[in-house]
């Protein structure tokens, strides 16, 4: 099982942005270590809004340098395309078409208030920890998520 980390740009990414994204994150993750020892470790763009981190612990367990050093190198992406990857006031989800959708805090809270987002619609929810997790409770119902505590 991998520890995974999801972050979420605060925009969708042009198709060219995602190219050179997965370039230098499969250059990164090429020289990602642990105390010296390195990582089995993979980042892949999701939907054009997602950056996620894996790490196969079974190989070599993550410390809180090799944490640093990839959260160093998400703020790098960030500086280089524009792109806030640790803005949490930005609310993803499934729309009626089927499609990832971004909102910002206060219209997703408006749209839940309005009966538009119902408990049946799916949220992406960033408090997963693992590979299992990321499989089964990254997009899970509104009502099953912790944006329902919040905004119900």
């Amino acid at each position: 099982m991998s520890r995974v980390w999801i972050y979420q740009a605060d925009r969708f990414l042009e198709e060219s942005e995602v190219k050179e994204i997965e370039k230098l994150s499969a250059e990164f993750v090429a020289s990602w270590t642990a105390h010296g020892t390195p990582l089995a470790g993979k980042i892949t763009v999701v939907d054009k809004l997602f950056l996620v981190v894996e790490v196969d612990e079974a190989v070599a367990l993550v410390t809180g340098c090799s944490i640093d050093k990839s959260v160093h190198f998400i703020k790098g992406l960030g500086e280089k395309f524009g792109v806030d990857f640790f803005d949490r006031l930005w609310v993803a989800y499934i729309d009626e078409e089927g499609k990832t959708a971004l909102v910002r805090r206060e219209e997703f809270e408006e749209m839940v208030n309005s009966g538009k987002v119902q408990e049946d619609t799916l949220v992406y929810n960033h408090l997963i920890q693992n590979s299992e997790e990321l499989a089964s409770k990254w997009k899970i119902p509104f009502s099953q998520s912790w944006h329902y505590r919040v905004f119900k």
